[in-house]
């Protein structure tokens, strides 16, 4: 049978720019790596994590040795946890049918560029949800959108970041529509005397703002919170604690949820759900030492708009393995989404007087860096 895909490439391109596609901003700005291509589904690839260094001493002049300074070397890890694919099928009788109307090749087009739009969002909520339950602590007022009369939002969440000692350089942030629908409202935005350009008031641009390069998505996430009230802290706690004891209280406190504690301003984001009695949040733990029976508050519902730097959250992305024998396409092409960047496999499958056609992927996402991530509550 002649090749069914070649030809069809350039027309696939085509359609991906009439088929509706969603806001897609999170893939863009993180941290890409491509030794997964030597991890199989299910496999961990661990990222090597070095600890703050705290062997400061005076120096004294000695005839003897410095003593050695051991350290344990932590890391994050990265799972190829996803091998999917989006598929369509053909009769031939479906074909000729088609062929007397709009054109087999036309909607052919259409459901292939559908499917990359649904593979590519399913990446896209991995990242939003990634970050939204691992970030080291959140801004703004959950339920309330921000950039409502100023820049005060972005300015936090950076003050956070710096914090953290996130690198000044490849910070992005990402935020839903209603929030991107806020910021073009901002008058100092779209002033052309005080903004020093028109991109914002003629097309809608958004500006670098603080550093970040702010995109959006319509896959960041709304997150319900947990029902915990009446919390304390179970003791006392040291800053840089990252594993909180907690007594009293009912309810649940989820991963993904934002707390805080005592009279500590921080919002704290949780990215071990409570168990056992204990409440995990990411690093570097507590800014501020917290008082034994301290009260521990859950925020509300909210929506997780997020700001990091590129290294904070890693994806890995590649083709599917096919068995060094070969399987039973009739072919198969590797596609680019020039919205996501994201290289696909598109093969074909024939059947008996039909062909299945497949979108493949197989990728995985870790936040590797919590302290250079934080949540925009929305």
């Amino acid at each position: 049978m002649a090749n069914v895909l070649t030809n069809l490439i350039p027309d696939v391109y085509a359609a991906l720019d009439v088929v509706s596609r969603e806001l897609v901003g999170f893939i863009p700005a993180v941290a890409r790596d491509p030794r997964a291509d030597r991890v199989a589904t299910g496999q961990t690839l661990r990222v090597p994590i070095t600890p703050a260094n705290v062997s400061g001493t005076d120096i004294s002049p000695t005839m003897g040795f410095p003593t050695r300074q051991d350290q344990t070397i932590a890391n994050q890890t990265l799972t190829i946890t996803k091998a999917r694919s989006y598929s369509f099928s053909w009769t031939g009788e479906e074909e000729y049918a088609m062929d007397q109307g709009p054109g087999f090749l036309t909607l052919q087009q259409d459901q292939i560029a559908q499917s990359i739009r649904a593979l590519v969002n399913e990446i896209e909520t991995d990242i939003a949800t990634a970050v939204a339950k691992n970030a080291s602590r959140a801004w703004g007022t959950a339920g309330t959108t921000p950039f409502a009369s100023n820049l005060i939002d972005p300015a936090n969440v950076r003050k956070i970041l710096d914090d953290n000692g996130a690198p000044q350089s490849d910070r992005h942030m990402i935020i839903n529509t209603t929030s991107g629908a806020a910021l073009r409202t901002l008058a100092q935005l779209t002033k052309v005397n005080e903004s020093g350009d028109t991109s914002m008031l003629r097309q809608g641009i958004i500006l670098n703002i603080h550093n970040f390069d702010i995109r959006e998505s319509a896959q960041v996430q709304s997150l319900t919170a947990g029902t915990g009230a009446s919390y304390t802290v179970n003791g006392a706690q040291t800053v840089g604690t990252t594993v909180i004891p907690v007594t009293g209280g009912t309810g649940t406190i989820l991963a993904g949820d934002f707390i805080t504690i005592g009279s500590d301003p921080n919002k704290y984001v949780v990215t071990g759900a409570l168990s056992g009695g204990n409440v995990t949040i990411a690093n570097p733990g507590l800014k501020v030492a917290a008082a034994n029976s301290a009260a521990v508050t859950v925020g509300g519902n909210h929506t997780a708009n997020a700001a990091f730097s590129r290294n904070a959250i890693l994806l890995a992305t590649r083709l599917p393995i096919v068995p060094t024998t070969g399987d039973l396409a009739l072919d198969r092409e590797t596609i680019t989404d020039p919205r996501s960047g994201i290289a696909l496999e598109l093969a074909a499958y024939p059947g008996y007087r039909m062909v299945t056609y497949q979108l493949l992927l197989a990728w995985g996402v870790s936040v590797i860096k919590p302290e250079h991530a934080a949540i925009l509550l929305g």
